[in-house]
């Protein structure tokens, strides 16, 4: 499996895209959150949305979601095939009601179904989303009252929505579950309100930092280079390919 970050950035972040993510399997694209930079992302790449097998939610912010009104409408007018969303069950409405209806409600399209094919996923259940590549979503606490999920893959990468800081929980997926790979978003700067900052992720054993990738980070990253202890920073465009049976990360250059 190939591994592509659209953009490695936060939400204000200006010189990196929105932390999104494209995963490759056998020539099919899924799309790991879709936020407002994420169709000039793909052009710059090389893609239109009608190379993508489908679209996968974490949660309902703009630089996660920002993107799926254009989405929906190429879609529809220009390629004529629906496209699949893989979202939580608790976020289907509110992805509709309070975030997409007012842009994309026209008669006779009056639902997120007439734009999406709707696959609602349940909490700590297991799908398989492309031939070869499983998810579950992990409940992560982001903004207090609002729903946002992280993401396991093939039971051994794990893949932060974004998430308040959790020790625990990285421990028990690491120590008890089996993760190989962590891709954490990380806050640069102190503190951590609604994100995992990177005094906080310095605190975590050097076995679970040595397998931990930082994402979501601000402009000023490149400050930061050589102060993450042993965990690295992810590239956005660059490709990571992922053995799914041995959970080995490699990485090399787009040409």
């Amino acid at each position: 499996m190939k591994v592509q970050m659209l953009g490695t950035g936060s939400a204000f972040a200006k010189a990196f895209n929105n932390n999104n993510a494209l995963f490759t399997i056998d020539g099919l694209n899924l799309l790991v959150d879709c936020g407002i930079t994420a169709p000039k992302a793909l052009h710059e790449l090389g893609y239109n949305f009608n190379a993508l097998h489908g679209v996968l939610l974490t949660h309902i912010h703009a630089d996660h979601i920002g993107g799926l009104e254009e989405l929906a409408f190429q879609m529809k007018f220009v390629f004529g095939r629906k496209p699949i969303l893989y979202i939580a069950d608790t976020l289907v409405d509110t992805l509709w009601e309070h975030s997409l209806k007012g842009g994309l409600q026209q008669e006779p399209s009056d639902t997120l179904e007439d734009y999406f094919d709707v696959h609602p996923l349940k909490e700590g259940l297991t799908y398989e989303v492309m031939p070869g590549l499983r998810v579950e979503l992990i409940a992560t606490q982001h903004i207090p009252n609002k729903n946002s999920y992280s993401l396991l893959f093939n039971e051994s990468f794990f893949y932060s929505g974004d998430t308040v800081f959790d020790a625990a929980l990285l421990d028990s997926l690491v120590n008890r579950r089996g993760v190989r790979i962590i891709f954490h978003d990380c806050q640069l700067h102190a503190p951590g309100v609604v994100h995992a900052c990177l005094t906080e992720l310095l605190t975590l054993p050097t076995s679970i930092q040595e397998l931990t990738y930082l994402m979501h980070y601000g402009d000023d990253q490149p400050d930061f280079i050589g102060r993450t202890g042993q965990m690295r920073f992810i590239e956005q465009q660059r490709v990571y390919e992922l053995d799914l049976l041995t959970m080995d990360l490699q990485s090399g250059m787009i040409e």
